[in-house]
């Protein structure tokens, strides 16, 4: 939270020198104060209220607990008062900051409950979202990435996408993992044929399969733990 009287000019009205955008320019991001970062992010206002104002009273209502959350659109639209383009950019901008943050911390997957803790924000997307966690021999992850968008059923998911990050990273182990947006986790004919497909070819390139983890409201099914890998 920071202190300081509540900003109510708009962007237009300021001194050339003391736009936000201007000033990171000029003197860089440390002479920007929280809700003039903010505001560069959100980049407009809307009818009822400025960007200034809009950053300054998120960053005011702002609590470090928010980085623990995997808060939905709707949540932060309600919590912040934002409407639905503030409240994606809100979210990403938190997103991409935890995921820098964990850059530095080694991970490590060791059970599908895991995996699960790990993903499960992938429970509140609206289409079906396909990603792969690449491991090393210890089980450390090296790498990840969202492989398509539209499901499994909609959008061809091809061996090839998921195994050439793997040879990329030199990754010892790969877990697939995609999201049910119906709630319930249970595994399709399709999800299990592209499973299969996706193992075949990761066994002729010395690349192990390690799970293929199926997401839902309703909780998870891991494919190992089923006896369907």
């Amino acid at each position: 939270m920071e202190s300081g009287h509540h900003y109510t000019l708009k962007i237009g009205e300021l001194k050339t020198e003391e736009k936000p955008r201007e000033k990171l320019i000029t003197y860089g991001p440390s002479a920007l104060k929280n809700y003039e970062l903010m505001a560069i992010i959100l980049s407009k206002g809307t009818r009822k209220e400025g960007v200034l104002e809009t950053a300054y009273r998120i960053m005011e209502q702002y609590h470090p607990a928010v980085l623990e959350q995997d808060l939905t659109v709707e949540e932060v639209k309600t919590l912040y008062r934002l409407n639905t383009v503030h409240a994606c950019q809100f979210i990403a901008t938190l997103e991409l900051g935890k995921r820098l943050f964990q850059r530095g911390k080694e991970i490590y997957f060791r059970t599908p409950m895991q995996v699960y803790e790990y993903l499960k924000s992938m429970t509140f997307l609206a289409k079906e979202h396909v990603r792969a966690l690449y491991l090393d021999v210890k089980n450390r992850l090296v790498r990840e990435e969202v492989i398509s968008i539209g499901g499994l059923n909609s959008s061809p998911l091809y061996p090839r996408e998921v195994i050439r990050p793997a040879l990329l990273c030199n990754a010892a182990g790969i877990i697939l993992a995609h999201n049910h947006p119906s709630g319930d986790p249970t595994p399709s004919p399709c999800d299990l044929e592209i499973t299969q497909r996706i193992k075949d070819a990761c066994i002729l390139l010395n690349v192990e399969l390690l799970d293929h983890i199926i997401l839902g409201e309703k909780g998870y099914v891991s494919l190992r733990e089923k006896g369907q890998l």
